[in-house]
């Protein structure tokens, strides 16, 4: 069984001195934690200052986003070696409110993810369906699509080396989450698409994590789900003593 992944989006939330400050505190509050990979995902312009605070210490760091294009006349943009040079390791891709709010698409998603692959970063793909989808009872399909289209032309290799994401739109920073009957169900279909369609030892590799809402209080309950890997947190993960909470809880041993 592997270790829980666990992931901090910090989203548009912190200055440079916030980042700094909240990972060195995060850093000792953590530093006997071995069975858990742990990683943040600061604002563009903190990701330096993060990665030079969290050196020497288990704690990973990641971009919100990535352009998929090397260098050129993208203002705004960032290119997956800016972010391997400013200390990040890994990136999210395809975030729902990148999808719903700047309208990236499951090919832009596929872009990116193999711009971020060619860099040496491991992504954070997220998929999942809206609430709309869901009442249609189109989750699955919404699944399926998102998969198929955003990982399209990776190998095997490739795939059970990311981090997938399953974030149900409809309970990011709602205060509502997936029930662990709904949560199971996603997760089990994600896990057997990716053996479906990349092989047993893809699947069997790939993290697949669970993001919505995820709080100390509903952590231990995730991971005791049989094909959820750990959590893609965002508001908790703002304030130092809950999200340590829901790393120490997310543990193994954690009762």
């Amino acid at each position: 069984m592997r270790i829980p992944f666990i992931a901090a989006n910090w989203k548009m939330f912190k200055t440079v001195h916030e980042a700094f400050a909240f990972t060195r505190e995060f850093a000792i509050a953590v530093k006997d934690i071995a069975d858990v990979e742990i990683v943040l995902a600061p604002p563009f312009t903190a990701v330096h200052t993060v990665a030079e605070a969290a050196r020497n210490s288990r704690i990973g760091v990641a971009g919100q986003d990535v352009y998929w294009e090397r260098e050129g006349a993208f203002t705004g943009e960032v290119s997956a070696g800016m972010l391997k040079e400013a200390g990040a390791e890994y990136v999210i891709i395809g975030h729902s409110e990148r999808r719903r709010l700047f309208h990236e698409s499951d090919e832009t998603v596929n872009k990116k993810l193999t711009a971020a692959l060619g860099a040496d970063l491991t992504p954070i793909v997220c998929i999942g369906e809206t609430l709309d989808q869901r009442e249609r009872n189109e989750t699955l399909t919404v699944l399926d699509r998102q998969i198929k289209a955003g990982l399209d032309g990776l190998t095997g290799d490739q795939i059970a080396s990311l981090v997938i994401a399953y974030e149900p739109v409809w309970a990011i920073g709602t205060g509502r989450n997936a029930t662990p009957e709904q949560a199971g169900e996603a997760h089990a279909h994600i896990r057997s698409r990716l053996r479906q369609w990349f092989g047993a030892h893809a699947a069997d590799l790939c993290h697949v994590i669970y993001g919505g809402s995820v709080k100390p209080d509903n952590i231990h309950e995730l991971v005791l789900l049989p094909d959820v890997d750990g959590a893609l947190v965002g508001g908790a993960s703002l304030d130092v003593r809950a999200f340590t909470d829901i790393v120490a809880r997310s543990r193994q041993s954690a009762v």
